[in-house]
């Protein structure tokens, strides 16, 4: 069945592998980034594909926004029926050099941005009685990490934020799960790698049990059978850790 699914962070990494398996899912899917040329680069690439598909520049710390982005996708392709909250940003700064901006910021995207978008979503599916949210949450979230107490608090906020959305809605219809990756292949973590901050990942991923880094496709799979109608009927408020064995 055709539904509309809502991807923040999606014209890059994690995001864009959600996207384009949405879009082979059979779904109508909303690009949302604060990258505009590169959500509609996405979206292109999805149409060409033959899906529906629709591109929308926003910050997601920026409420106002996320309500004005999610007004036009009900416009474009119609009632948000699926969303994965991929937007977000990583942060590498030792304990005592964190700043009060800093915090804020990593809080704002991370955090802020992802109840933002579901407080959003969420009127289109109770009103349908049928809805599925997946949010991006973090290995570290669950082990700690050096380095990331800011980046890490923001996705144990998530895991938190998840099993609370779980609750207010499960009885009505609407499923709130989380994923947590590990070592993902993706343009953020390249970054990471020439800026210094992580080792990099040809170094970290023979260390993976599995013995390699995911992928964004590995994590889309795992979006895409929570948001389906048979897989994820009765999954809610729970933790995939999609992370190649790292945490057990």
């Amino acid at each position: 069945m055709t539904r509309v699914a809502v991807v923040t962070g999606g014209a890059s990494g994690i995001g864009q592998g959600v996207a384009r398996r949405f879009a082979g899912d059979g779904h109508a899917v909303a690009v949302l980034d604060r990258n505009g040329p590169a959500a509609e680069a996405t979206a292109d690439e999805l149409r060409a594909g033959g899906a529906s598909a629709v591109a929308v520049e926003l910050d997601v710390t920026d409420w106002e926004a996320v309500q004005a982005g999610f007004a036009r996708v009900r416009a474009e392709l119609g009632p948000v029926a699926i969303l994965v909250t991929s937007a977000g940003i990583e942060a590498f700064d030792p304990l005592a050099e964190i700043t009060p901006s800093r915090w804020e910021q990593i809080i704002a995207v991370n955090l802020t941005g992802t109840f933002s978008c579901a407080q959003a979503a969420v009127p289109d599916m109770v009103d349908a009685g049928w809805g599925r949210i997946v949010t991006i949450s973090s290995q570290s979230a669950q082990s700690g990490a050096p380095n990331m107490a800011h980046y890490t608090a923001s996705k144990g906020g998530v895991i938190a934020l998840t099993k609370a959305l779980a609750v207010d809605l499960a009885r009505q219809g609407v499923t709130v799960n989380t994923v947590a990756p590990s070592i993902v292949d993706t343009p953020m973590a390249r970054s990471a790698e020439a800026s210094g901050d992580f080792p990099g990942i040809e170094v970290v991923a023979p260390l993976v049990p599995l013995g390699r880094a995911g992928t964004p496709a590995d994590i889309a799979a795992c979006c895409s059978y929570l948001c389906s109608d048979d897989g994820g009927s009765y999954i809610t408020g729970q933790i995939l850790a999609v992370n190649g064995g790292m945490y057990i």
